[in-house]
């Protein structure tokens, strides 16, 4: 279970607007961007299932696969995501706040949530998803 300032998830809410634009801002960046980029390949994937002719439609469908994976990768990076404001209560998120560099400038500055981590394992995942489709698109073009 994760605790933000003590609260339970479904029952935290942001002290001010500083925090409340932290906490979207956030959303927004590492949340937000894998269903805008599913969304987009969903698009693409329509426009040519609906434009072009009978030829292309595995290409489309290839796309919607693509779209559909990035809807489950962005549901998992969601999950992933739930803990950046939580409390820092475990050994391993005080160890991470040790090894934090500080920021020049901002020393004195408050404090949202844990230090930032990079999402690697997520992007090592997306770079194999997108590689696979690529492939798979070079093949059915060369096919043509």
């Amino acid at each position: 279970m994760h605790l933000y300032r003590g609260h339970r998830a479904r029952s935290f809410s942001a002290i001010d607007n500083i925090e409340l634009n932290e906490l979207r801002a956030r959303q927004r960046t590492f949340d937000g961007a894998y269903r805008r980029t599913a969304l987009a390949c969903l698009g693409y994937a329509l426009t040519v299932l609906r434009l072009f002719d009978i030829r292309f439609y595995k290409i489309g469908i290839l796309y919607l696969v693509l779209a559909a994976l990035l809807f489950v990768l962005s549901y998992i990076r969601t999950r992933h995501s739930r803990h950046d404001f939580a409390d820092g209560s475990s050994e391993k998120l005080r160890t991470l706040y040790k090894q934090a560099i500080p920021t020049i400038g901002q020393e004195d500055a408050r404090e949202f949530g844990r230090p930032f981590v990079t999402a690697g394992f997520d992007v090592v995942l997306i770079t194999a998803v997108v590689l696979a489709v690529e492939v798979a698109m070079l093949a059915l073009i060369i096919d043509l």
